[in-house]
C-alpha cells in the first residue's frame, strides 16, 4: 500500500546546517562556504579561520538543524519520526534516513591521497576502528566544479606510468629497480590481473617506504625539478609535484602524485568517485554529493591517521583517465549530473532575471541550496523567499518552482531518478 505524504508535510523546510574548519580549508572570506554558512546561520565569519565544507544532511558528524523546531531539533530525528517524507521506495531500501549527504567545499590546499571503502570492507573497518572509521556505509561520491577545480584522480595509464619512472628517476630509488623492471616489462597483453598486480606492488612498495628516505628523495627530486626549470617548461604534473612539496614537505604523497591522473574541472563539469578508488582534491570550489558516510582511508598528503596497508590492499587498481560529466539539460536553465550510484544525483540550476524553473515532484527527498542571489520558491499556493545561504528540504512528491527577478544560482541534491 503506498503512503503518501500528507499537504501539511509537503512544504519546504528550511535547514540551519554544520561547518566544517579542517585545515585545508580556504580562509574566512575568501571561502564561499564561509560566506555560506555565515548566511545560513548567522554566524560571523572569522578571517583567519579556515572554512572547509558545508554539510546538509543527517550525517551525526556534521548535522543540519530544522529551523522554527527548537534549536536542538535535527533533520535526521524529525525524518525518522515522518520516515513517509522519503517517500516508499527510500524507505524500503535504506530505511528512514537520508541515503545521501550534500555539502559545499572550498579548497586551499591538497587534501589527503585517501579513498572510500566499498560496504563489506565499511562494516569490518567500523567494527574493528570506530574511533576512526565511524560508520558502516560505502561512500561513492561526486565532485561539481563551482570555480575551476583540480584533483588528482585514479591511476595513469600503464603506457604514461611507463614514461614516468623512465623521467623520474627517483622513484625507482625509492621502489628499487626490480619493482620498476617488473611495470616497464608488462603489457596490455599479459591480462588485466598481471597489470593490477604490478601496479599494486610497485605502488604499495612507494606508499610504505622508509619515511627518512621518502624525505631525501623528495628533496633530490625538487633540487633537480627546480633546476630543470632553468632551462625548460616543467610539465603541469611536475609543477603540481612542487606545489605539493611546498605544503607537505617530505611526504609520501607529493611523490606518488606521478602515479595519477591530474584532472581540471571547468565550472559546470564533474567527477565521480566509485568505492576503492584513489584520489585527492587539490585546489578550488566545488558542489560534492555522496552517499551518507564519512569513512576515509587516507595514506598521503595528510597530518591525519593514515592506513596504508589497508588502502593499498583496498584499491581497485583501475587505470586510465576519468569519465568527466558535463550534465544533462532539463530544461534551459537547468542541467542533471547523473553518477552511476543509486543515492544521489544532482541538479544545477542557474536562472537569469525574470526567469523561472520548474522542478517537478519526485519520488523521494530533494535538499536546495541557494549559493547565489535571491528570488522566490513556490510550493503549491505557497510562495517564500529564498536566497544566499538558504537551505531546504522538499519531501517526496513535492512539485517547486523559483523565479527570480535578479540571478539564483542553486543546487538540488536527490536520490537517482532512475531508482524510480
Amino acid at each position: 500500500m503506498e503512503v503518501q505524504v500528507p499537504d501539511k508535510q509537503k512544504r519546504l523546510r528550511r535547514l540551519r546546517c554544520s561547518v566544517q574548519n579542517y585545515d585545508w580549508g580556504r580562509l574566512g572570506s575568501e571561502s564561499t562556504v564561509a560566506r555560506l554558512f555565515s548566511m545560513n546561520s548567522g554566524a560571523e565569519v572569522q578571517l583567519d579561520k579556515p572554512y572547509a565544507e558545508l554539510w546538509m544532511g543527517t550525517h551525526e558528524s556534521g548535522p543540519s538543524f530544522l529551523i522554527g523546531e527548537g534549536k536542538s531539533r535535527t533533520l535526521k530525528s524529525w525524518i525518522s519520526e515522518n520516515p513517509n517524507v522519503l517517500g516508499d521506495e527510500v524507505v524500503e531500501k535504506w530505511g528512514s534516513d537520508l541515503p545521501f549527504l550534500f555539502k559545499v567545499l572550498s579548497v586551499a590546499k591538497a587534501l589527503s591521497i585517501q579513498a572510500h571503502p566499498d560496504k563489506e570492507l565499511a562494516r569490518t573497518l567500523h567494527k574493528l576502528q570506530p574511533h576512526v572509521y565511524k560508520d558502516d556505509n560505502h561512500k561513492p561520491e561526486m565532485a561539481l566544479a563551482i570555480t575551476e577545480f583540480q584533483a588528482l584522480c585514479g591511476f595513469v595509464s600503464l603506457g604514461e606510468l611507463k614514461i614516468v619512472l623512465k623521467d623520474v628517476p627517483e622513484i625507482v630509488e625509492v621502489v628499487g629497480s626490480a619493482d620498476a623492471n617488473q611495470v616497464l616489462d608488462v603489457s596490455e597483453e599479459d591480462g588485466k590481473e598481471k597489470v593490477k598486480s604490478v601496479l599494486q606492488s610497485i605502488f604499495t612498495q612507494l606508499m610504505s617506504a622508509n619515511k627518512e628516505m621518502v624525505s631525501k628523495i623528495i628533496t633530490k627530486l625538487k633540487i633537480r625539478l627546480q633546476m630543470e626549470s632553468q632551462v625548460r617548461q616543467l610539465t603541469d604534473k611536475e609543477q603540481l609535484v612542487l606545489r605539493l612539496e611546498k605544503q607537505y614537505p617530505g611526504d609520501v604523497g607529493v611523490i606518488s602524485a606521478f602515479f595519477f591522473n591530474y584532472v581540471k574541472l571547468n565550472p559546470g563539469e564533474a567527477l565521480y568517485l566509485g568505492a576503492n578508488e584513489p584520489h585527492a582534491y587539490l585546489y578550488g570550489e566545488c558542489i560534492e554529493c555522496m552517499a551518507t558516510s564519512d569513512n576515509v582511508v587516507r595514506a598521503g598528503l595528510t597530518p591525519k591517521h593514515r592506513d596504508v596497508q589497508t588502502l593499498c590492499s583496498m584499491l581497485t587498481y583501475k587505470q586510465g583517465f576519468p569519465e568527466i560529466l558535463q550534465g544533462v539539460p532539463l530544461n534551459p536553465y537547468t542541467r542533471r549530473y547523473l553518477p552511476p550510484f543509486d543515492e544521489f544525483e544532482v541538479d544545477c540550476c542557474s536562472l537569469p532575471k525574470g526567469a523561472s524553473a520548474m522542478f517537478p515532484a519526485v519520488e523521494g527527498p530533494s535538499i536546495f541550496v541557494v549559493t547565489v542571489g535571491e528570488g522566490t520558491a513556490h510550493v503549491g499556493a505557497c510562495e517564500e523567499q529564498v536566497g544566499e545561504g538558504d537551505v531546504l528540504f522538499a519531501p517526496a512528491d513535492t512539485e517547486i518552482s523559483f523565479g527570480t527577478s535578479t540571478q539564483l544560482n542553486l543546487y538540488r541534491a536527490g536520490v537517482n531518478s532512475r531508482l524510480f
